[in-house]
Parts: structure tokens; C-alpha cells; sequence
């Protein structure tokens, strides 16, 4: 009976000093890497494009796993808002909306005068959810966010912005802004470090910027006059000094390029000036861990996600590896002050999956994204009309042939080929299934299991201790 007593006491007290904060927590900084949609399959594809069957991404080695799953609020099959404000917030929102309460309802942004989607129909009073980034910067903490899309694009808007439809990218720009129209005050002195691209939700319309916000606003101006420094290239990115805020916008217009592309000189020029994701983590790295308190960092390969929706794998697949390497290059440099990570959470993970699927049973070491060889012969493989096809295939997406014809090896493997789809649509959507989450250092434990989305954000305050 004492014995009962006395572990109840001590439970107790154990209890209460966790609530009162005497345990110290065990991850000083955090970066968290989302793929979106990053589905297993895409996972797998990309390690044998890269490193064959038998070989490992940087993320494959990370020891501790968790299944997770991705539903919406209102929907089976998520889109990219409601499942990273998800991990960001750990609420369960409708599709479309942006880190707010889960009874938000998706109201589309109206037309400016320019045409562009500018107006903000969201109702007022809005109820927000907060964000680990907003929570990290109310504890004294430095904070980033990164991405290879545009950095008011869904994934990236879920940790400093609010707001009831992911459509309303003008409103999000304004949200970043210190002390201007439309600030999320809950940043209190602004986001550390902000990368991505789509220069234009920043800027004013003009007859060469038509994507330009409507209102006249420069928030880069405002940015700089906030004590930012301001860059658009990646040479501007290197020459950064620690001791500033930071915001990069390597693009005049949407995106940043597909990995593939990047080193070429696309239409607006801009593709060979733009920094890699690795280059851009290291970066933020940099900045971010001169605050003696640490620091929260998103990093998101973005635009996996925009190759998928358009079935053209390779960039898919050459994203993918891209965003692998941002994690080797983060890991390789926080260990080189942090060698055993008991500092240091990283977790990678995805916001969905996608139609993406393996085809028949091609032999070991035929390349992915060709036509599939049968293990036992190594011949092409056919269709029940003696056509050929390729391994990887998707669910739905426009390339689907009223009437299949054979797939040539010289076809398939080009930069530009676009796999056959199971069902015709206008373009490929996620897909339902479940995501992989991995995670390495400090309380990297607790990520086990099957989790909801939501139970991720619960970790990660847990981890930091709040």
C-alpha cells in the first residue's frame, strides 16, 4: 500500500514538473522537410532511379518511422492546404483553408481590377490555429520557411499565414509583413528567413509586372524598411550577413524551376540564377542558428508535387532526389556542430500521396522510368493487345489513349515523356493513401506508428517543450 502511495507521489511530482517546465525539452532546433505529395511510391521510384533496388536516400536511413494518414476535414483525398496546417497547427480543416479553426469554410478570393485573384472574401472574425512557427517565435526562437514554390503557396503560407482559402496568395504576402495592412501579429517581429519564389504577390502591378498586386503596395520595400534584407538571385542569397531578417524570391512569377531545368535559362531567364533547395537550406541553417535559442525551419520540395499533377515522372523523380539531397546537405552540416543531433529534430515526411503506381513485374535493374522487361526474360513486357508499357504508370491524368499503341525506350526515358493514365482528367489529382514520416535526433523517438496528421503537431510541441 505505501509502495502504491509512493509512485502515485512521485508521478505526481514528475507530472507537475514537466508542466512547470523543469525537464529540460529535447530538441533545441527543428527542421521539418515535407516532399509534397511524396507518396511511398514516389519514395521508391526515385530511390531506384538515383541509387537502384538495393540502394538508400539520406531519408531511407533515418531510424525512426511513422505511417501517417492524410484525410481532410471534409474530404478522403486532402489537397496540400488542410494536410500541412495539419502537422503546422494540428487541426483537422476543410480543404483550401490556411491554419484556421476546423469549422472554416473554403471561400474563394474575388478578381481585382487586373483580373488577379486579390480580393480576400474571407468573413471577419475568423478564428485562426496557431502554428508551431508562431509558437517557436513566441518562445524567443529564430524561424524559416522554404520552399521551391511560391512562398504564398499552400505549404509554406500554413506556418505564418491564416486564412479561409489557399487561392488568396495576395492576402498571404501581406500577412509576412511587419507592422503593415494585414500582418499576422502573431509573428511578433516577423519571420527570420523566407524563401520561394512568386516576386509578384509582393509587388505592384505594373504594365510589366501583370500579375502585380492591385493595392500598389512594394512589400519587399517594406520588408527592407522592416530591417530585411532582400534578395532575387542566388548570388544575393550567398552574399546575405547573419544579424538580418532575410526574405529571397527567386522567381518574378510563380514557381521556381523543376531541378531539372534549373541550371538552363528558361523563358523569363531566371532558371540559372535561382539557388538549389540544398543551397537554400544551408543558408537558412546558417542564418537561423545564430539565435542562442534555436530555431524552427520548414523546408518544402514543392514542386514533386506540380510534376505529379502533371504525370511527367522524371522531374518528379529528379525533384525528389533534390529535396533527399537538401536533407543530406542539413544533416551533414548541423552534425558538424551538433554530432549526435541530441540538439536537433529532424523529421521529413509528406502532406499526401498520388496516383503514381508500379506496372507489372519488371526484372531488377531496368531502368524506372522505362518500357518494362520481364524478370524472366528481359524482353519488353505486353499488354493483353501485344503493346508494350511503361513501369510507371498513374491513376487518372490526361494521357490516357482511346486505343494503345507500343511505348519505345527512346520515348519513354525523355526529359518531357508523360506516363498513360488509368482514367482521363484534365490534370492528375492526389491520391487517399496513406504517408510515410521519418524522423532522427532530438525526440525523434516518439515518431512511431500509425499517427493522424494532427498527432504530428503534438510531437513536435513536445519535443520543444512547450
Amino acid at each position: 500500500m505505501k509502495s502504491a502511495l509512493k509512485l502515485s507521489l512521485l508521478t505526481t511530482l514528475v507530472a507537475a514538473s514537466v508542466a512547470n517546465g523543469a525537464y529540460a525539452a529535447d530538441a533545441k532546433n527543428v527542421i521539418f522537410f515535407l516532399g509534397d505529395g511524396m507518396g511511398p511510391s514516389v519514395v521508391t521510384a526515385a530511390r531506384i532511379y538515383q541509387y537502384k533496388e538495393d540502394g538508400s536516400l539520406t531519408m531511407d536511413t533515418l531510424e525512426r518511422t511513422a505511417r501517417i494518414k492524410t484525410f481532410s476535414n471534409d474530404a478522403q483525398t486532402t489537397d496540400s492546404a488542410p494536410s500541412m496546417a495539419a502537422y503546422m497547427t494540428g487541426v483537422k480543416m476543410n480543404n483550401e483553408v490556411i491554419s484556421m479553426a476546423q469549422d472554416t469554410i473554403a471561400k474563394e478570393p474575388g478578381r481585382d481590377a487586373n483580373g488577379n485573384l486579390g480580393v480576400d472574401n474571407c468573413p471577419a472574425g475568423g478564428k485562426s490555429a496557431p502554428t508551431i512557427l508562431e509558437l517557436a517565435k513566441a518562445k524567443g526562437k529564430a524561424v524559416g520557411a522554404i520552399t521551391t514554390t511560391e512562398l504564398t503557396h499552400a505549404t509554406p503560407a500554413t506556418t505564418f499565414s491564416h486564412i479561409c482559402n489557399r487561392n488568396a496568395q495576395y492576402a498571404i504576402a501581406a500577412q509576412a509583413v511587419p507592422g503593415g495592412a494585414g500582418y499576422n501579429a502573431a509573428l511578433g517581429d516577423g519571420v527570420d528567413v523566407l524563401m520561394g519564389g512568386g516576386r509578384n504577390h509582393f509587388t505592384p502591378w505594373s504594365a510589366s509586372n501583370k500579375y502585380g498586386r492591385a493595392d500598389g503596395r512594394n512589400l519587399l520595400t517594406e520588408l527592407a524598411a522592416k530591417g530585411y534584407t532582400v534578395a532575387a538571385t542566388k548570388a544575393e542569397m550567398a552574399a546575405a550577413q547573419s544579424g538580418k531578417k532575410f526574405i529571397g524570391l527567386y522567381s518574378t512569377r510563380s514557381h521556381l524551376e523543376y531541378e531539372l531545368d534549373r541550371t538552363a535559362t528558361p523563358p523569363l531567364g531566371e532558371g540559372a540564377t535561382q539557388p538549389s533547395l540544398s543551397e537554400m537550406t544551408l543558408k537558412a541553417i546558417d542564418l537561423l542558428s545564430k539565435n542562442t535559442n534555436g530555431y524552427f525551419l520548414m523546408v518544402e520540395g514543392g514542386r514533386i508535387d506540380h510534376a505529379l499533377h502533371g504525370i511527367n515522372a522524371k522531374r518528379a523523380l529528379t525533384d525528389t532526389i533534390a529535396f533527399d539531397d537538401a536533407i543530406k546537405a542539413a544533416i551533414a552540416k548541423i552534425k558538424e556542430t551538433d554530432p549526435t543531433l541530441a540538439n536537433t529534430l529532424i523529421v521529413v515526411t509528406a502532406d499526401h500521396d498520388h496516383t503514381l503506381a508500379f506496372n507489372g513485374y519488371g526484372k531488377r535493374g531496368n531502368p524506372i522510368l522505362d518500357i518494362n522487361r520481364g524478370y524472366k526474360d528481359n524482353q519488353p513486357s505486353k499488354d493483353a493487345d501485344g503493346n508494350t508499357y511503361t513501369t510507371l504508370v498513374f491513376g487518372n491524368g490526361p494521357n490516357r489513349p482511346d486505343l494503345r499503341s507500343n511505348v519505345d525506350s527512346a520515348t519513354a526515358l525523355k526529359d518531357n515523356y508523360l506516363q498513360e493514365t488509368g482514367v482521363r482528367l484534365a490534370s492528375e489529382t492526389h491520391g487517399g493513401g496513406d504517408v510515410k514520416l521519418l524522423a532522427t535526433g532530438a525526440g525523434a523517438k516518439s515518431f512511431k506508428g500509425t499517427l493522424d496528421n494532427t498527432k504530428v503537431f503534438d510531437l513536435l510541441k513536445a519535443a520543444f517543450g512547450f
